[in-house]
């Protein structure tokens, strides 16, 4: 699986050459998930550099990348919405405190019960969904303030960009492999965007290929539009209450029907937008910043810590812990197929968590496992811890001393840098075993694949996928109850049971006993069974009080221990032969 990742033993240089092309892919992935999350761009790449770095030492997976992300950029937007920024650090300082009690509670070795199925829906509909998220690299702000996609030159030179960027990517490591083939890409991509748009501002036009800069500079005027727009509709609103209110009054004397007429809510002055779309940028980068404060010495307006502040910040970090890890143990799984080696998922709820304590204290947004980003490591060269230090430490150098150079680099490189991720992200193999695989798996593999997509929501996705499988498991290992009748020389009648005996089988299981007809001693062997849960115990006990209530006795024998502390309720009529009964052992932790 994911082949073309496989390219490039891990080495000290390796690491190092491909943290440093991960950072150039974090800038502006960090800064689009902080205008998601509705905060500034540098509380964005502070998050990804407190992440990337802490888990980079302290996880459970070399070369896994992390940072800020659109998962948690979600569920941050409405708690900055609802209550305020002051609101945003606590929760994720707490959401590390509960990822690290869930490591130390090494529940983490529970990613085992994803299955396979799963894995594949939310690998393909990963890849579908990076993919599809890089078309708003293709868009810019129309006349009116909208996105509108490009067209023309600027169109055919970021298509013409894109191409030659996956065309080094894909043909480089056939003539060497000394450096990462993105790294190169990205520089040789950035120097042919730099000179044409050196060309062009030579004739006093703007850029034709869009950089990092603009990227930026485009987030910032769309935001500030759409707040005005959604003051403009508040005040139009609120005008109309006042002459609602007014008008029905006056009214109210001459016809209780009467209502007042109100309008469509007229569109925003045009000139106010293109007074903001005319704004000079401001000479100071906008991802430029000094070293990340703690946020009690940043923001004055600071959340109180008492019971009423626990309970706003209690739901959404208990959102955020599962979010984040399952979207980094998801990710942890896919790394260790990838590089052919395990990672340790208890250590990483543990990285995952002290890395999102630091974050909050420092004033970030919080964050998780990136799997784009880690794939661009991997398919760099990157294996060790080393690569995510140098992506990290990279990326903070890039906002103390780098900012205005890291804004020339073409959003057409690292375009063509995740359309390489998506072509080897996306399990080509899944396509031809679908005819082969059960109609049950490919069911659970496109609705897991649907709903990333469709949803942007990968937690919740394989969560779904989880539970669609064990539905299907349990329904169709209900069937698979049966018994062999057979007698013995007493002429007591056994029933020698097939089939584990749980909540979805206990009805095929009471259909196999005929107590009016059974002779007066009856075995029950479950040598060649398991009784998993309370509703199988409850089956057994309900049988034995049938052939109770019919004068006759019922032999069980081979029953785990569970099942015979739960049946001492049945006294002299239930036998249990004990020095026969198997040994059942439990998975260790070992593994985690």
């Amino acid at each position: 699986m994911l082949n073309f990742f496989r390219q490039q033993s891990g080495s000290i240089k390796n690491d190092v050459l491909s943290g440093v092309t991960v950072a150039l892919a974090l800038v502006p992935e960090a800064i689009a998930f902080a205008f998601v999350a509705g905060v500034s761009p540098l509380i964005g790449l502070y998050s990804a550099f407190f992440i990337g770095l802490i888990t980079a030492v302290l996880g459970g997976r070399p070369g896994m990348i992390s940072g800020a992300t659109g998962a948690m950029a979600v569920v941050v937007v409405s708690l900055v919405a609802m209550h305020g920024v002051e609101y945003l650090f606590p929760t994720v300082i707490l959401c590390g405190v509960l990822q690290i009690l869930i490591g130390i509670g090494r529940l983490g070795k529970l990613i085992r019960m994803v299955p396979h199925p799963v894995m594949l829906g939310f690998v393909n509909g990963l890849a579908i969904v990076i993919g599809m998220s890089q078309l708003g690299s293709f868009k810019t702000l129309g006349p009116m303030g909208d996105l509108q996609f490009l067209g023309g030159t600027p169109l055919f030179l970021m298509l013409a960009l894109v191409l030659a960027t996956m065309a080094i990517i894909w043909l480089l490591p056939k003539l060497t492999q000394a450096v990462p083939a993105s790294l190169v890409a990205i520089l040789s991509v950035t120097l042919v965007a730099v000179a044409i748009n050196s060309s062009v501002e030579s004739d006093g036009s703007g850029h034709v290929v869009a950089n990092v800069g603009d990227m930026l500079r485009t987030n910032s005027q769309a935001k500030q539009i759409a707040m005005l727009r959604s003051e403009h509709t508040a005040s139009f609103e609120s005008q109309v209450s006042l002459v609602s209110n007014s008008t029905s009054e006056d009214a109210a004397s001459a016809s209780d029907d009467a209502s007042p007429v109100v309008g469509p809510i007229p569109p925003l002055d045009p000139a106010v937008i293109q007074e903001v779309l005319d704004e000079e940028p401001s000479t100071a980068s906008g991802i430029s910043g000094g070293l990340p404060m703690p946020f009690f010495l940043q923001y004055d307006n600071l959340a109180p810590m008492n019971w009423d502040t626990l309970k706003i910040i209690f739901p959404f970090a208990i959102v955020l812990c599962g979010v984040g890890l399952i979207e980094s143990l998801m990710t942890l799984t896919l790394i260790d197929e990838i590089t052919e080696t395990r990672g340790q998922g208890n250590r990483e709820c543990i990285g995952q968590g002290t890395a999102n304590l630091v974050c909050g204290l420092f004033g970030g947004m919080g964050g998780c496992a990136m799997i784009g980003q880690s794939l661009i490591n991997v398919n760099s060269g990157g294996r060790g811890r080393l690569s995510g230090i140098t992506a990290s430490v990279c990326l903070l150098m890039f906002v103390l001393f780098l900012a205005k150079y890291i804004e020339q680099i073409p959003m057409a490189a690292l375009v063509g840098v995740m359309f390489m991720v998506v072509i080897g992200t996306f399990e080509w193999a899944s396509l031809k075993m679908v005819r082969r695989m059960p109609r049950s798996d490919v069911f659970v593999m496109v609705l897991v694949a649907g709903y990333t997509v469709v949803m942007h929501d990968l937690a919740s996705a394989v969560i779904l996928g989880v539970i669609v499988s064990a539905l299907v498991f349990a329904w169709q290992h209900a069937t698979h109850m049966g018994a062999d009748i057979k007698y013995n020389e007493f002429g007591s009648k056994i029933y020698q049971v097939h089939g584990p005996l749980f909540f979805a089988s206990v009805s095929s299981f009471k259909d196999m006993f005929d107590v009016n007809e059974d002779p007066e001693d009856v075995v029950v062997d479950f040598y060649y069974s398991r009784v998993y849960d309370q509703s199988g115990l409850e089956a057994i006990s309900t049988l034995a009080e049938k052939y109770q209530a019919s004068g006759k006795r019922l032999h069980l024998t081979h029953l785990s221990p569970e099942c015979r502390t739960l049946l001492d309720k049945a006294g002299d009529l239930v036998e249990i032969n004990v020095s026969e009964d198997p040994q059942y052992h439990v998975a260790t932790d070992r593994l985690a």
